[in-house]
Formats: C-alpha cells, sequence, structure tokens
C-alpha cells in the first residue's frame, strides 16, 4: 500500500490509496494498484513475473508504445548496492516516462514540480504501478529496506538514463 508525503506541508502522509490516485493523476502522474494473475513466490524467474502481470502490463505497453519489460531485483546482498543506490538517489529528469511496477519490496518516489514549486514523496509497495512523464524532476531512494523487485518498461533500447540536475534540491531530504 503507498504512502503519499506532503514535504512542504508539514510532512502530511496520505495513505488512500483513491486520494493518492487523484493527487498523481492531477500532478500528471500515473498511479495504479495491481494484482497478479496468479500466486508468485520469491524464486520465480523474470519471465514468470512478466507472464503474472501480462493482463495490466500488455495493453498498457501498447496503448503507450513501450517496447520492452524486464525486471529489477537489488536487495542488501546485491553487490555495489550503496553505488546503486546513490545512482537513483540524485535529483535528475528522463528523455522518456520512467514507468516501474513494484512485485515486491518499496522504494521511495521523491517529486520536486518546479511549476508548483512542491516536493513530495510515493512510497511504493507491493502492487504498487507509478509512471512518471519524461521531463519530471525526480529522484528515488532503496532506503529503508533496500529490496526493490520492480518491472521497468521502457520505450528505448538504451534503458534507464537519467540527465542530473545538480540543483542540490535531493540533498534537504536527505534522511
Amino acid at each position: 500500500m503507498a504512502i503519499l508525503k506532503l514535504l512542504d506541508h508539514g510532512s502530511r502522509e496520505i495513505r488512500d490509496p483513491q486520494e493518492i490516485k487523484t493527487y498523481m493523476n492531477e500532478r500528471g502522474i500515473i498511479f495504479e494498484q495491481w494484482k497478479a494473475s496468479m500466486p508468485l513466490n520469491d524464486t520465480d524467474s523474470q519471465e514468470t513475473i512478466l507472464k503474472a502481470y501480462e493482463h495490466e502490463l500488455g495493453p498498457y505497453m501498447k496503448k503507450h508504445g513501450y517496447i520492452s519489460a524486464d525486471v529489477i531485483n537489488v536487495h542488501k546482498e546485491t553487490p555495489n548496492i550503496e553505488t546503486i543506490r546513490q545512482k537513483f538517489f540524485s535529483e535528475h529528469t528522463h528523455s522518456e516516462d520512467e514507468v516501474r511496477f513494484f512485485v515486491d519490496g518499496e522504494g521511495e518516489f521523491f517529486f520536486h514540480l518546479q511549476d508548483r514549486k512542491e516536493v513530495f514523496s510515493l512510497i511504493c509497495q507491493k502492487g504498487d504501478f507509478i509512471s512518471v512523464p519524461k521531463g519530471y524532476t525526480h529522484w528515488f531512494d532503496l532506503a529503508p529496506g533496500y529490496f526493490v523487485k520492480a518491472i521497468r518498461v521502457f520505450m528505448t533500447a538504451e534503458g534507464w538514463v537519467a540527465n542530473y540536475t545538480g540543483s542540490g534540491t535531493d540533498k534537504r531530504y536527505i534522511k
């Protein structure tokens, strides 16, 4: 279950999925919750995971022109986990949407919407789907659990490419 944190408003938290969806959608960010079409376990392959969500993933990819999907699985034992965390944890944008579906674990997306002069975050957990539009300023944190198993969806063969802003905004929200 996702948790929306309004960081510029006294750290108010919103836990109601419909209220979160409305808030995110009003800002151009797609937020949904998906369920697998079959039971999954920790040892399932990428192919099995993708098949379990094909009923949601396939139509979404076709509608929006995505060409590939894969599964990322990072955890405390992942080599260079802190380096990986820092790569995501610096404020950046992308030239394509950043689409993630959380199969398991959790992670926190931070958003810096300059046109609205606001910063907020969304803790995504198992079952949460998010699509961050290209050009949106954001960053992502693996902490506190250092465990994220997520489906990633791409429009290009290059996959995840960050354009770091260097603004320093992210540093004001480091825990």
